[in-house]
């Protein structure tokens, strides 16, 4: 696969905006994943600390190059502090799955929206995918309903899917395909 680079300028819509990761994000990475509900969610590690975030940090730039994942830290476009962050790992045939998680203190106020239709809208258009998909775990319903409000449709359920944590995990599956992306 190409190699994936962030976006240049980063994607802004005037209230968030997506950028490439900083290892000086560290400690806000770290703050995020102290939210049991970050965690629950997730397949980052718990307890999270600042190390993993920087471990984290240093697999991006291999990761990107190999053009298997690009990794969006999602800020405040007036005073770039961390959101959230928002993923697009790349499958095969013209498809991609999303993950994100929206800090605890930024929830409720649209930013995951804005987040998931600003990256799918880029992903349809510069990486011309035909699908995107977002695998949900069943209780994740704040999760759910975020890829709904963007236009999201679910599939089905996966059973034992993902690996989290050493544990499997039942997956629902979602997906959005050109042309259905809401833009309201």
């Amino acid at each position: 696969m190409p190699t994936l680079n962030p976006p240049d300028p980063p994607l802004e819509d005037g209230v968030i905006a997506l950028r490439g990761w900083r290892t000086s994000d560290a400690p806000d990475i770290a703050r995020m994943f102290q939210d049991p509900e970050a965690l629950e969610w997730t397949r980052a590690p718990a307890p999270y600390r600042e190390g993993d975030a920087r471990q984290w940090l240093a697999s991006l730039p291999a990761m990107m190059r190999r053009g298997a994942s690009l990794p969006l830290a999602v800020t405040d476009a007036g005073d770039g502090s961390l959101l959230g962050s928002i993923e697009l790992r790349m499958q095969a045939e013209g498809r991609a799955e999303f993950g994100y998680v929206i800090a605890a203190w930024a929830r409720g106020r649209g930013v995951g929206t804005r987040a998931l239709t600003m990256l799918a809208r880029w992903a349809f258009d510069v990486l011309r995918l035909e699908r995107l998909e977002v695998l949900a775990q069943p209780g994740n319903e704040a999760s759910q309903a975020l890829a709904q409000r963007v236009g999201f449709t679910r599939e089905g359920l996966l059973r034992a899917h993902s690996l989290v944590r050493g544990e499997r995990k039942d997956m629902l599956m979602m997906s959005l395909l050109r042309g259905e992306l809401r833009e309201d």
